[in-house]
Parts: C-alpha cells; sequence; structure tokens
C-alpha cells in the first residue's frame, strides 16, 4: 500500500493522533504507523533525562515537521490509508482498489463519485489489533436460508455495493451490503453483535494495518465490529515530565544523613537488640526525626526504591523541587524552571478557615514540560498495550514520540497536618473508601492514582479552578492543565495542586495565568471557585448523588460544576466530588467552611 501525506499540528503527533491513531483528513481516513518508519534524519531529539529514566532505555524524538506548504521531499510523516475498503457516494461500489491519474492518488469511483470510508473496522478485544472488515467474505457468510451454494461460491469481487433503503428510517436496520452478482444481501445489523465475527469465522489477524501479515502472530482473541470514529479504537497511555533540577525528596536525603552518621554502623551492627534502640534515639535527637525512621533505614525498609507507576515516581521528585522554590521566595535563577514562592498570611479580609490550610503558593514563570507516548491500547483499557516502537529489537533502543513545551502556571501548597486531622474523620474516610472500592473492582481504574481522601478533595478543587480561571486568565479551560500532589501512603506525604498551561514554542506562553498567581487575585478567585460550585444547575440531584461519570468513579460531581475537558485532566474526569471539598449532610468538607465564613464577614 503507498503512504499518504497529510498536515497535522506537531503536538497532534503525540495525542490524539499519535501513533496507532486513525485520523480523518480531507474526507480520508488514515492511520499512524510506528515510530520505527520515521525518517530519524527529521526527527530531531529531545532531551529529558528525568522522563528516560522513568520510560526506560530509549530515545525521545518530535516527529518530523515542516513549516509551508509540503513538497515530494520535505520532511513528513507517513500515515496510511484505513480503512483500505470504501464505497461510493453516488454508486455505491464497494472497494479498496486505489487508482492513480497523472501521477497522483485519486479518491474517485469510475462514475466520477467520491469514495468514502467504510463506517465500520473491527478491532481485537483483548490483543490491541485492528484490521479492515473484509466485507466480500461477510456478506456471503452467515447461518441463514439465503447462504446457497451460488453464494457461498461467488467470486465476483467487483460486484459488492452498499445499499441504503429510506423506507427502514435511518438505523442500522436501512444499511446493507449486497452483491449483484449472487443476489445475497446483509444487514450491517448482523454485524454489530458482539460474537457475530467469530459465528462467521473471520479471525483476528493479530497486526496493524501497517505491519505486513507474514510478521503478525498468532492471536486467540475475539474480534469486534466497532464504528471508525468510536473513541475506544485508541487509547493511548501517555507520560510527561517537568524539566526540573531533580532534588531528593525528603525521606530521600534523612536516609542518607542516617546513614552517614557516624553511629549508624552500631545500629546495623546490632540488628534490632537494645543497642541499636539506645543508639536510633541519639541519632534521632541530633537530626530532628524520630528512632522508629532510623530504625526503619537501617533494615532497608525506608521506601525509597522505584515505584512501580512511573508517574508517582515522577512527582516525588517534582514536589521536592517546589517545595525549595517556595522557601527561596523571588526566584532569579533564570533558566527552564522559574518560581516566586510567597507564604499565605492571614489577613482580616481572608477567611481563616482557607488560609490556615492553604500554606504558601508559586507563581511558577517560567517552566519546560515534556510529554511522550508510551504506546496503545484498544477497544478497552485492560487491553494489552502495543509499544510505540515495533520495530526489532536487536541492539536498538526504542524510539518514543515526544514534544517539549513551554508554560506559565500556579502551584499551591496545603498545610500537611491539617490534612492529615480532616482525613481521619470517620465520614470523611468512609466517602472516599466508595471510590476506593470501585477503583479495585475496575481493573483498568488501578493505573489511576488511588482515591485517597486528600486526593479527591484536591483534585475536584483543581477542576473548580480551571473552571474558574477559564474566565479570567485569557485561556480557554481546554489550554490549562492539571497536576496533583495529593499522596498520603508514600515516604514523602504531598499536598499540592499545580495549574498551568504550555505550548509548543520557544517563547513560552504570555503570563496571563501566573499573574493570578499574585495574593490579592489568587485568593479572591479560589473563593468566587467555591462559591460556584456551592450550587450546581443539577442539584439537589448532582449533591446528593454518588454514582456519577464512567464506571461511576464519581460522586457527586457532574458537567454542570466539575468536569472540565478530558485533556486537562490527568485522570479523565474521574475521582471527583464536591461534597469532599464543600462538605454535605453527613460529611465536612476540606474547606466546608470558607463560604460560610465569607458571607459572615459581609
Amino acid at each position: 500500500m503507498e503512504p499518504i501525506r497529510h498536515d497535522l499540528r506537531l503536538s497532534e503527533t503525540v495525542s490524539p493522533f499519535g501513533v496507532g491513531a486513525i485520523v480523518d483528513v480531507r474526507g480520508e481516513s488514515l492511520i499512524a504507523p510506528d515510530t520505527s518508519w520515521w525518517d530519524k534524519k527529521f526527527a530531531p531529539e529531545i532531551s529529558c533525562d528525568r522522563l528516560l529514566n522513568r520510560l526506560g532505555p530509549g530515545v525521545l524524538r518530535q516527529a518530523p515537521s515542516h513549516a509551508g506548504i509540503a513538497a515530494k521531499e520535505t520532511p513528513a510523516l507517513t500515515y496510511w490509508r484505513f480503512p483500505a475498503w470504501r464505497f461510493c457516494e453516488q454508486c455505491g461500489k464497494v472497494s479498496k482498489l486505489t487508482g492513480r491519474s497523472k501521477g497522483k492518488w485519486i479518491n474517485r469511483c469510475d462514475c466520477g463519485g467520491a469514495l468514502v470510508p467504510m463506517r465500520y473496522v473491527a478491532v481485537c478485544k483483548k490483543g490491541s489489533h485492528i484490521q479492515d472488515v473484509p466485507w466480500f467474505m461477510w456478506t456471503h457468510r452467515g447461518h441463514d436460508a439465503g447462504v446457497t451454494e451460488e453464494v457461498r461460491f461467488c467470486k465476483a469481487y467487483k460486484e459488492l455495493r452498499f445499499t441504503r433503503s429510506a423506507k427502514l428510517g435511518e438505523g442500522l436496520k436501512a444499511l446493507s451490503m449486497e452483491c449483484t452478482a449472487c443476489g445475497r444481501s446483509r444487514s450491517l445489523v448482523e454485524l454489530v453483535t458482539d460474537d457475530a465475527l467469530a459465528r462467521d469465522g473471520i479471525r483476528c489477524t493479530g497486526t496493524q494495518p501497517w505491519i505486513e501479515k507474514s510478521e503478525a502472530q498468532a492471536c486467540e482473541h475475539k474480534l469486534v465490529a466497532v464504528q471508525r470514529g468510536a473513541t475506544g479504537n485508541y487509547l493511548a497511555e501517555r507520560l510527561s515530565a517537568l524539566d526540573i533540577p531533580e532534588e531528593p525528596p525528603a525521606s530521600v536525603e534523612l536516609a542518607n544523613k542516617v546513614r552517614a552518621h557516624v553511629y549508624f554502623e552500631k545500629i546495623v551492627a546490632d540488628n534490632g537488640g537494645p543497642q541499636a534502640q539506645m543508639v536510633s534515639e541519639w541519632i534521632a535527637t541530633e537530626l530532628g526525626t524520630t528512632p522508629e525512621a532510623v530504625l526503619a533505614i537501617a533494615a532497608g525498609s525506608d521506601g525509597d526504591g522505584e515505584d512501580e507507576k512511573p508517574l508517582l515516581g515522577l512527582k516525588d521528585g517534582e514536589w521536592a523541587a517546589f517545595i525549595k522554590k517556595l522557601e527561596g521566595g523571588r526566584d532569579r535563577s533564570g533558566g527552564d524552571f522559574v518560581v516566586d514562592g510567597w507564604a499565605v498570611e492571614p489577613r482580616p479580609s481572608w477567611p481563616a478557615s482557607l488560609t490556615d490550610r492553604l500554606t504558601a503558593v508559586g507563581q511558577v514563570r517560567r517552566m519546560r514540560e515534556v510529554r511522550a507516548l508510551r504506546g496503545f491500547r484498544r477497544h478497552s483499557p485492560d487491553a494489552e498495550l502495543v509499544q510505540a516502537d515495533l520495530g526489532p529489537d536487536q541492539g536498538r533502543r526504542p524510539t518514543y514520540p515526544a514534544i517539549e513545551t513551554f508554560g506559565e502556571g500556579i502551584f499551591l501548597r496545603f498545610d500537611e497536618q491539617q490534612l492529615q486531622d480532616w482525613e481521619r474523620l470517620p465520614d470523611v474516610r468512609a466517602r472516599a473508601d466508595i471510590l476506593v472500592g470501585r477503583r479495585s473492582e475496575t481493573p483498568w481504574a488501578q493505573r489511576l492514582d488511588v482515591p485517597e481522601p486528600r486526593f479527591v478533595a484536591l483534585h475536584t478543587l483543581s477542576h473548580l479552578l480551571i473552571r474558574r480561571l477559564a474566565f479570567a486568565s485569557g485561556y480557554a479551560s481546554a489550554s490549562l492543565q492539571e497536576r496533583i500532589y495529593a499522596n498520603a501512603n508514600r515516604a514523602d506525604r504531598t499536598a499540592g495542586i499545580l495549574i498551568y498551561t504550555a505550548a509548543g514554542d520557544a517563547q513560552g506562553t504570555l503570563g496571563g495565568l501566573v499573574r493570578l498567581g499574585a495574593p490579592d487575585k489568587l485568593i479572591p478567585m479560589l473563593v468566587a471557585a467555591l462559591d460556584e460550585a456551592d450550587v450546581c444547575s443539577n442539584d439537589p440531584v448532582c449533591i446528593e448523588s454518588d454514582r456519577q461519570g464512567s464506571s461511576s468513579l464519581n460522586l457527586s460531581a457532574c458537567h454542570g460544576c466539575c468536569l472540565v475537558s478530558e485533556t486537562s485532566c490527568e485522570s479523565g474526569n474521574r475521582f471527583l466530588d464536591r461534597q469532599l471539598v464543600l462538605g454535605g449532610k453527613d460529611v465536612e468538607g476540606l474547606l466546608g467552611h470558607v463560604l460560610a465564613e465569607v458571607r459572615q464577614l459581609g
């Protein structure tokens, strides 16, 4: 099959039109091959050691790009036509043949009508493979009385037609495939049932459209016919990292100090005996920690090993870097990570219930983010992961599609002790445990963060703030993104939110967001965000609900109050609950007293 070239934005080569994705361009349906097809001479390498440490050995590369009109030798990505089967809008003829006219590919039928891609493709349920529906084979098969000997052995490959019947309405009953040679006709209603393709003996080829069938591995999973543009056809797995000076987390710094202490070897030698207990108290007093922490480090259980989830490992380093910046005040360091930090101090006009829990804010004046595509899945989030580079493995490093962006943002740090006290409330824990239970029952959801009370509350607050910032920052809400630092069950507890915007341009963004991080603007903005969320247009149904969203992974949260663009949210608009922020009949919200205090202040 001849490759086809069309223009895309550079950022779209990672998402949503990265490796393995179907893209509609100018009436044609195309699919992106893996990075082994890239011309590496025109794919510049991107540097981000933090990201590669989590992805594994490999190379981050930006897709080949150009400015202006594409010519024959212009650096570009290759896209393959998929599905290959098309039908004529004018005469209904179905074929997968492509012709040329004066050296150019044409998308026209012999009758002059435009050729349109078929609506349905076949996707493997578990193997993440995708292929054309073999329309000629499917039309001439089935278990009804119409499959005669003439139909079974029909060879009229050019007589297939896609027909519509106005008498049968607008649904699938009105659409059918017909062979004008043998008279066989089959409605598309018979195609979309769960085991339809398996009953007709149509098997998964175990490959992707751009890979030769001879290279495919046998696949025993069933195929299902789905609409070509269905979102489940492509579930990208991306990973992003901020380009920051990697700061060791506090637990790692403490472990290093303990191990370097002159008496540390005595604890190890005594191996939990009375001398170890006594010496651990000496070291703990000197370093400002607890004897239990010193003994845990000596036992090798300090928890500073590599985490099984790459994103959590990345966030640990980012959290430490932000904390250091917040303590430094005005940042005059320059570079690609510039953050001005200021402490939140009480003011008579500000609600104390907010300033007690929000301890510091960072105005992120400049930041660099690198986003990479790790791979993709099809049909369901628990299907097999297909790597972004499917080339041979002999001694070569895989290439990950990546893009670097520069931008600005606002970082909020919350008081750890206040959060711990709030999380210990039984009603708060019971509310969050509803989502914890549903996450454990949903295999694909286990790749998301654990919905601890602090995570759900800060995640929901982030969404409320994004919706409010869209009115004041000059950026659309889809241009704003979040990064939630909210984990209590790690060596270094985190409690913060980063809301940022980034663009794929060396000059970054224009400052419309970072200026709102100033104290006089941010606190009123937070109060306004809480006030808007206090009453949802879908109340009382929304606020009283505990089962909303995909797989019921939201509680009191809907499009009227909390949801934002899925490209803005780390968790795809899941694990949200207004009650854990604002409170409810049976639960105290993290910021549940703020609005009452504001109204009392007048």
